[in-house]
């Protein structure tokens, strides 16, 4: 685990860079300052309500600085402080712009990295922070570190239930189907008696012509004998 040495103090460190930012190092600097030696909570808010564009950029980092020092290194977000910001002159890109008499003048599109780096707090500096907040009634105040885990496990819960909806949907689909299949096996065995059902009478149809052949040759058979003795 890194550490730093603040007022005279080796203090445990999470740090997290942002990298090719599409701003200016001189605008994120600016941001920077508003937020350097402040709690996590407080710059948090800081860059919530900033109306800066590369504020939400910062944020991201910070939010990132958090999670590295909670997941790396096991430290509790609420005892953190950003000790040391800063922004470097990342590559500038050059571009173009026509004017006027065949002229052109340079268009430079600045970036810059961002560096954001934590420490914790010493557990004098921790019990003092809790016993103003006592004082100020604002102990139970949500903290920006519970907000955010908050928002994390809303998160996570949204993804399982659209997991769960999506499984129960092609459980549907798997019944609907099997469903349409058990249909059109009962509709073809239907078909299958019907077709059987009336063979027979079809075959009777056909031989009642023949029969009644026969039976008309029958009597005239009868017949002639009779005439035959008259």
């Amino acid at each position: 685990m890194a550490a730093i040495t603040v007022d005279g103090v080796t203090r445990p460190t999470s740090r997290a860079e942002t990298k090719y930012v599409r701003a200016s190092a001189y605008k994120a600097r600016e941001v920077l300052d508003l937020v350097r030696g402040k709690p996590y909570s407080e710059a948090r808010d800081i860059l919530t309500f900033s109306e800066r564009g590369i504020s939400n950029t910062i944020a991201k980092c910070l939010d990132s600085a958090v999670a590295n020092a909670e997941h790396n290194h096991e430290l509790d977000g609420e005892d953190l402080f950003v000790a040391a910001c800063y922004a470097d002159e990342g590559p500038t890109l050059k571009r173009w712009r026509p004017r006027a008499r065949g002229r052109a003048t340079r268009i430079r599109k600045r970036t810059c990295h961002i560096t954001v780096i934590l420490a914790r707090y010493t557990e004098d500096e921790i019990t003092a922070r809790d016993n103003r907040m006592a004082l100020k009634g604002s102990g139970q105040r949500t903290s920006a570190a519970q907000a955010r885990r908050r928002r994390v496990e809303a998160s996570r819960q949204r993804t399982a239930a659209a997991d769960a909806s999506q499984d129960t949907e092609a459980t549907d689909e798997q019944i609907e189907a099997a469903t349409e299949e058990t249909q059109d096996e009962e509709l073809a065995a239907t078909t299958e008696t019907a077709t059987a059902e009336a063979a027979p009478e079809e075959h009777s149809e056909e031989l009642e012509p023949a029969v009644e052949q026969a039976e008309a040759a029958t009597d005239d058979t009868q017949d002639e004998p009779k005439e035959r003795e008259s």
